[in-house]
């Protein structure tokens, strides 16, 4: 988390089974709601979420945690996963590919992966009180 950032709540974990990336789509959303008044930008951010969320499931390992953060002006989210999946018997840094690094660089203000052989983390910045990226 960004020094002078404060959690708006605590982090969400959950695995790739079930319904836990919608549910993490849906509290991001209320969470940057807090900070965010601007409904499109809301929509940037639930499907920049969506996209982490997925490339986690995807290619990450163990739990997916969820972490929303703001300094009041910028909103911060974090998605980390437990690093690349066993099927991976290298254990190489992983690439997402798709459209999920697109959408995310087309709509956050900064954003960036950091990788270990034990954890991956996607982290995305909006500022709250510009308007969305289509507005």
């Amino acid at each position: 988390m960004t020094v002078g950032m404060e959690r708006l709540g605590e982090p969400f974990g959950f695995t790739g089974e079930g319904d836990g990336g919608r549910r993490a789509r849906r509290l991001v959303r209320e969470r940057a709601a807090k900070v965010v008044t601007d409904e499109t930008l809301l929509d940037d951010v639930e499907l920049m979420t969506a996209e982490a969320v997925a490339n986690a499931i995807l290619h990450g390992s163990g739990i997916v945690s969820v972490t929303v953060a703001t300094d009041g002006g910028r909103l911060r989210v974090d998605v980390c996963d437990d690093g690349p999946t066993q099927a991976d018997p290298h254990r190489r840094p992983r690439l997402d590919h798709g459209r999920g690094l697109t959408v995310v660089d087309a709509l956050a203000d900064e954003w960036g992966l950091d990788q270990s052989p034990h954890r991956t983390r996607l982290w995305f910045v909006v500022d709250a009180r510009r308007p969305a990226a289509d507005a």
